[in-house]
């Protein structure tokens, strides 16, 4: 009798060794489950009025996935005015660089999003170009201005040694209403000197004899860069990526 008792015990004992186990797979497959398919939006707790840019990042996270990116490089970041720079990689020859130029972007898009395209590189160098349709969209140079310099606190937080280029914005005909508004904010963030912090003025060499913005270094939208701007930009951004 005794010795059935302790059979019994031993296999309840088991059976509840057996659920416990069970119960602890289930919750590490739930758990990877949440990780793997709850959209990286909400991981990242991006605000609501952010996420308009979620399919662009998203589409960056997948080719990363498939395509790992190069630690140490030299990435470019901001508007389409980089997202259309497609020869990046031929225009800076020797030199490693990714692109994560996204859509109508302004530049505190680059910062909410920071942890999903800039910390998981490590670049050594980043290079922005945004500020254009901040203006546009009619934010102050005052704004624009605050919005860089949050930028910079937010990456140097964790990667203080990584260099900060800022190319300007540039003219255009099609937003050459916003020229005050350009060339103040233009002049503002190249007067913000420090560590690691570098300014690039492709504005001025955009102009032609009358003052005016070159229509040649422009596609027909009369907004965007050409192929020819590109090459033009090039050489005024090469030296501040070594």
């Amino acid at each position: 009798m005794v010795k059935t008792q302790r059979l019994c015990t031993v296999a309840l004992a088991g059976i509840e060794i057996h659920r416990a186990l069970a119960r602890g797979v289930f919750i590490i497959l739930f758990l990877l489950a949440v990780a793997v398919f709850v959209p990286a939006s909400l991981r990242a707790q991006i605000p609501p009025q952010k996420a308009v840019w979620e399919p662009e990042i998203r589409a960056f996270e997948n080719h990363d996935n498939i395509h790992q990116p190069p630690q140490n490089a030299v990435l470019f970041i901001g508007s389409s005015s980089f997202r259309k720079w497609t020869a990046l990689a031929q225009d800076f020859p020797g030199i490693q660089v990714i692109n994560r130029g996204f859509g109508g972007s302004e530049i505190d898009d680059s910062t909410a999003y920071s942890d999903r395209i800039i910390f998981p590189y490590h670049p050594r160098v980043i290079v922005l170009y945004a500020g254009d349709n901040d203006l546009a969209a009619g934010k102050s140079p005052d704004v624009v201005v605050a919005e860089y310099t949050n930028f910079v606190g937010v990456v140097h937080a964790r990667l203080p040694q990584t260099r900060i280029v800022f190319v300007s914005i540039k003219p255009c005909t099609a937003r050459w209403k916003f020229k005050n508004e350009v060339i103040e904010t233009n002049r503002r963030i190249a007067a913000i000197h420090a560590d690691n912090l570098a300014f690039v003025d492709v504005y001025s060499h955009m102009l032609g004899p009358d003052g005016k913005p070159r229509s040649d270094l422009l596609l027909s939208d009369g907004l965007h860069p050409n192929e020819q701007c590109y090459q033009l930009w090039a050489p005024l951004i090469r030296p501040y990526l070594r």
